[in-house]
């Protein structure tokens, strides 16, 4: 393929690429995650007791020291709720 094909060749394709990029839909392009988009403590079924030896100190989803990933305000480690996943 000679110079000038293979430059026509590589504008064509980046091209073709803008014009797929521009077609996807907003709502399928990755965004960070917001506040918005944590459960409630109604939602999570929040208790402000571990469940048994479980709490939300020893839950991978927890942030010292007093978030939750999933969980929206403030969090007790010695709470628990239904997004409990343990640390390995």
């Amino acid at each position: 393929m000679n110079t000038m094909a293979k430059q026509q060749s590589e504008r064509s394709r980046r091209a073709f690429i803008a014009v797929a990029i521009a077609g996807i839909p907003a709502s399928l392009l990755p965004r960070p995650a917001v506040a918005s988009d944590k459960m409630t403590k109604p939602q999570a079924e929040y208790r402000d007791t571990p469940n048994g030896i479980y709490s939300c100190g020893l839950c991978t989803l927890f942030v010292a020291p007093d978030g939750c990933k999933v969980v929206d305000g403030s969090i007790s480690k010695d709470a628990w709720c239904k997004a409990f996943a343990a640390v390995d």
